[in-house]
């Protein structure tokens, strides 16, 4: 059955991607939000795994996960992956939905095992003894649209699977 949908007495097919003006910008949010993501986590992610940017490269995360933080070697080499290899997938919208809800567990993560005890705000002064966690609800909060709505059909989800607004990525079912 072939859904209609009425716009300045049109009728556009959404079924064969005739998009009006609105599906199309809230398509490009979608494209602009999971790339934005994608690309600031996955800063962070080659500093775990690279060092770059000042980070402390593989063996130096790892040892801070396990030896400071407590978490288990895997789940460790997990959150290295999800921000390295997941958040290119995110960037070319591949499993979109499963990347953006990695970032989410990996944020909520950061914010009860490291940061909130220094409260809300950055520390911008640098008098604080640590960061607050105001970055990561914006990144959790971005990454919810991924989640929320799919990839977009600016992705590879929409290329490999057919994935569109009235048809939702098959790997996640409705949500």
């Amino acid at each position: 059955m072939r859904r209609l949908l009425l716009v300045s007495d049109h009728c556009v097919h959404l079924n064969t991607m005739i998009m009006t003006t609105t599906e199309k910008q809230f398509q490009i949010t979608l494209l602009v939000t999971r790339v934005i993501v994608g690309i600031v986590v996955l800063g962070h992610g080659v500093q775990k795994l690279f060092g770059w940017f000042g980070g402390y490269g593989f063996d130096g995360t790892m040892a801070f996960f396990t030896d400071s933080v407590g978490i288990p070697y895997a789940f460790g080499l997990a959150i290295i992956a999800a921000e390295t290899l997941g958040m290119l997938a995110l960037i070319v919208g591949l499993f979109g939905r499963y990347f953006a809800a990695s970032v989410i567990i990996i944020m909520v993560g950061a914010i009860v095992t490291m940061h909130v005890q220094n409260g809300f705000f950055m520390n911008w002064s640098g008098i604080a003894s640590g960061e607050g966690y105001e970055f990561h609800i914006i990144l959790i909060t971005l990454a919810l649209a991924t989640v929320i709505n799919g990839s977009g059909v600016y992705s590879l989800d929409h290329y490999i699977f057919g994935t569109s607004p009235d048809r939702p990525n098959p790997s996640f079912g409705n949500v």
